[in-house]
């Protein structure tokens, strides 16, 4: 999801962009649920378990509950909203915090597995 984010918002794809990033965000919290034996259908869920389980604890920087609920916002409205314009910072910034994420997550990842 992060290369096509990239991919994307070098072709000037912003709303696809914005789709990607938050997936890669999305999926990473899904990976690290996934060592707790959990998943769930619905975004909200994941979010608010991974919320709860891996920000308030500290386990994860609680900074990224901002990008997290930002992502899931940008993204529903770029998908969802006719007349929605993401700026071309806030999809850098996005692209950017996915980036971060995904590198923490990987990390975390690799020192449980």
């Amino acid at each position: 999801m992060l290369i096509s984010a990239k991919r994307d918002i070098a072709a000037g794809d912003y709303a696809s962009t914005n789709n990607r990033a938050y997936y890669c965000i999305f999926h990473a919290m899904r990976a690290v649920l996934a060592l707790d034996n959990m998943d769930f259908k619905r975004h909200s869920a994941v979010i608010s378990t991974f919320s709860q389980r891996y920000l308030k604890t500290m386990r994860f920087d609680r900074s990224f509950g901002t990008l997290i609920a930002t992502a899931s916002l940008i993204r529903t409205r770029s998908d969802y909203e006719d007349f929605y314009v993401c700026s071309v910072e806030d999809t850098r910034l996005l692209v950017e915090g996915a980036e971060r994420f995904h590198e923490v997550v990987a990390k975390y990842l690799q020192g449980c597995i």
